[in-house]
């Protein structure tokens, strides 16, 4: 029989509350990832998912983007702190900061990041009410691989949900959220398992195929 695959080193970084981070816990504990979460890192003290990282026995630091007058300086000491714990990925989960080219570059390939709409709609904040306003019948959300280029990375899988009459921001984005914590895992385990890669020219490739566009998980019954 062949050895167990080595769990892949991750470095998960947030903003807020973590609830994407809880679900790519839930997975390596369940054994259906083949990670290990050996940090969360957040620009914010008061990040509810620090909590949740301690609850499981994962390291933790806080590294304030209000203590650097400047963006660069930020993500070079933020590069440094993850180089300290050696990742083989980068886990944006409801980290809420514009990354600089520099940081980018120095994880290229190994950073990835979901976003709450269908890309290349929507990027930026507020995507909820933004779909809600344009009449949008469906809407969902997007996991990309991270280039300079803000949520413009190639997207890897889609989750569509419908848009109901009765829909406010709120409501839609609970479905949506929902779908985040199936698809974020699903491309967390296709990378450590080695399935999917960014290539030199910044194409997402699964299983060595060029990924023309995402695959699609349609929640919108």
């Amino acid at each position: 029989m062949g050895e167990a695959q080595q769990a892949l080193p991750v470095v998960v970084l947030i903003s807020g509350g973590g609830s994407n981070l809880q679900a790519l816990i839930d997975g390596q504990a369940r054994g259906e990832l083949p990670i290990s979460i050996v940090a969360v890192i957040s620009n914010r003290p008061s990040a509810g998912g620090l909590e949740r990282a301690r609850r499981h026995g994962i390291a933790t630091a806080v590294l304030d983007h209000r203590d650097y007058a400047e963006r660069a300086d930020y993500d070079a000491a933020l590069t440094g702190l993850i180089a300290d714990y050696d990742p083989g990925l980068v886990v944006l989960a409801g980290f809420m900061r514009i990354l600089t080219p520099a940081f980018v570059a120095a994880h290229r390939g190994r950073l990835l990041n979901i976003h709450p709409s269908l890309l290349p709609k929507y990027r930026g904040l507020h995507t909820h009410q933004r779909a809600l306003d344009a009449g949008d019948r469906e809407h969902g959300a997007s996991v990309h691989f991270v280039t300079a280029e803000l949520d413009g990375g190639p997207v890897v899988l889609q989750a569509r949900v419908a848009v109901e009459a009765d829909d406010d921001a709120e409501r839609l984005a609970a479905r949506v959220l929902t779908q985040e914590h199936i698809i974020y895992p699903t491309v967390v385990r296709w990378f450590a398992q080695g399935r999917l890669r960014l290539d030199d020219q910044d194409q997402a490739r699964l299983d060595d195929v060029p990924l023309s566009g995402p695959r699609v998980i349609d929640a919108a019954d």
